[in-house]
């Protein structure tokens, strides 16, 4: 039995299918559970696999979509998503319950639940990136625009930053400094 024929492999099919997007899945012979093996797998640079990262906040269940030569800067998902409330990394089952697959293939579409989502901006860089899609030896393909299209998300520059720490992170958060200043000057 291939891959392509997994259950959740299929819905990953069909949500691209009924984008217009058919044909894009690609199943590979190594693991794509890390974003290192993805990209070995797949011949591609780091950057241009897509992290799907499902977190919490203020209890309600998000997705951030980040490259994969990037980390999530969490702090700044509630703003970047127009939410309130603390961020929380959910458990393995938590986040199978809330998006009908396992991790190491979360997908961004097909999902159990609907969820706002996060885009990381700096997968614009790539003309194609590849995400999971349902199971951890397959992905599929699509231009950052689809990506955005398909998924509905909110494409922030503030979510992520650089694996390499040469970007420090945008916080959205006032300086307590500046604060006490503005304060005092009126």
């Amino acid at each position: 039995m291939s891959l392509l024929d997994r259950p959740t492999v299929r819905r990953v099919s069909e949500a691209l299918q009924a984008a217009g997007l058919d044909g894009r899945i690609i199943e590979l012979s190594e693991t794509a559970r890390s974003a290192e093996d993805a990209a070995a797998a797949a011949g591609c640079p780091l950057g241009a696999i897509v992290k799907s990262l499902v977190l919490t906040v203020g209890g309600r269940f998000v997705m951030a979509l980040v490259a994969g030569d990037h980390r999530c800067v969490e702090e700044n998902l509630p703003r970047a998503l127009n939410m309130e409330g603390a961020v929380r990394r959910p458990g393995a089952s938590e986040v199978k319950g809330a998006t009908g697959f396992t991790i190491g293939g979360v997908p961004p579409l097909g999902l159990a639940h609907k969820m706002p989502l996060a885009i990381d901006r700096s997968l614009k860089r790539f003309e194609t990136v590849y995400a999971a899609a349902g199971h951890p030896h397959c992905i599929f393909s699509a231009t950052p625009a689809e990506l955005i299209r398909v998924t509905g998300g909110i494409v922030s520059l503030n979510i992520a930053v650089p694996l390499d720490g040469v970007e420090a992170p945008v916080s959205f958060r006032r300086n307590r400094t500046f604060q006490d200043a503005d304060e005092s000057a009126v």
